[in-house]
């Protein structure tokens, strides 16, 4: 289903996809930024709960500055110095963090009108054309971003594009997540889990230093459930620097897998998170504060948190880490799914 979703200040016009399943389960999609504005679950007594944080119409993300829902790219976190060399060549990008660069700088990708190629009631297909020299990248490339609700009530995400010159590429999905519903409260008392053994520790800046710190007996310690506020208050390097939890877990394993898993007693829901990238930052919406959101909330501290899958932060200037270079006529393809269930 295609509704309006309002005229951004330029004078486009956006719409909102709607993809449903046969469980009952429902997400929304939008042309602008390929931003998933929804995902709708029934919970333990069958009511239908929006567990990602948003806006009502295309203003709300125009205005926006949280990255609710958004596609990121070229290459989500951070590139250190706002700056990087590729084949003997270096490119300087936008420094909108500090002098670093964040989630591709501008323009942002989740600030542009996307081309929808196919939508039905299963998937949305959405593109854009990203130029040589785009927010200072070489090379162009077209991005190609497809939603898809599966009846295994899997929300899968997959991101696929061909670079005409080596450059990099490292997209995401930003999407703020509250089990107990966009709504409600915190989201500290909600359990998560990460399927990881280390996090990539980093500087005051958030970024990576190249060293990758054992969970083992730290607050980082995921590797089976707990409430994401047990320990987030703990006097520890990384949860100081960075207000909370807002840090890259090394991921087990290689290949597609599960990567994290969130749940909230309160509805019942559980969410899985699998993907076939290396890494996964894990953000707990420290920075909101009173931001208007979708049907009147109002969204505060840590009342969503991001499981956003990923080639670790910096990665361009640390040998150690697996790169998101890609050369030209190579394809980039890399799927993320956010799989729910409910009791």
């Amino acid at each position: 289903m295609k509704r309006d979703f309002g005229t951004t200040a330029k004078g486009e016009q956006a719409f909102l996809y709607t993809l449903k399943n046969k469980n009952g389960m429902e997400i929304a999609v939008s042309d602008y930024g390929a931003v998933l504005v929804k995902v709708l679950i029934p919970d333990k007594a069958g009511n239908l709960v929006d567990v990602v944080l948003g806006y009502d119409d295309v203003n709300g993300y125009e205005a926006g500055t949280l990255y609710f829902g958004a596609t990121v790219g070229r290459v989500a976190n951070r590139i250190g110095g706002g700056s990087f060399e590729l084949n003997g060549k270096t490119y300087m990008l936008t420094q909108n963090d500090n002098k670093n660069t964040l989630h591709g700088g501008t323009p942002y990708y989740d600030k542009r009108m996307w081309m929808v190629e196919e939508a039905d009631e299963g998937h949305v297909s959405l593109a854009l054309h990203s130029p040589d020299g785009d927010q200072g990248f070489p090379g162009a490339v077209d991005i190609h971003v497809t939603y898809t609700l599966t009846d295994e009530n899997e929300v899968k995400i997959h991101y696929h594009g061909i670079p005409e010159a080596d450059t990099l590429l490292n997209l995401t999905n930003h999407s703020y997540f509250n089990l107990s519903g966009h709504a409600s409260f915190d989201v500290l008392g909600q359990e998560a889990m990460i399927c990881a053994d280390a996090y990539t520790r980093a500087d005051a800046e958030s970024i990576p230093t190249g060293e990758l710190v054992p969970v083992d007996g730290t607050p980082m310690d995921f590797r089976t459930m707990k409430p994401i506020g047990r320990e987030i208050g703990t006097d520890y390097e990384a949860l100081v620097l960075g207000q909370g939890y807002d840090h890259n877990w090394a991921l087990r394993g290689k290949g597609y897998r599960q990567a994290a898993a969130m749940y909230s007693e309160q509805t019942g829901i559980e969410m899985k998170v699998y993907t076939d990238l290396p890494g996964m930052q894990f953000y707990t919406g420290n920075f909101i504060e009173r931001e208007n959101g979708k049907g009147g909330a109002i969204y505060g501290k840590r009342q969503g948190a991001c499981f956003e899958t990923q080639f670790f932060p910096d990665a361009v200037h640390k040998e150690q880490f697996e790169g998101p270079v890609v050369k030209a006529g190579e394809a980039y393809d890399t799927v993320t799914v956010y799989q729910f269930s409910w009791e």
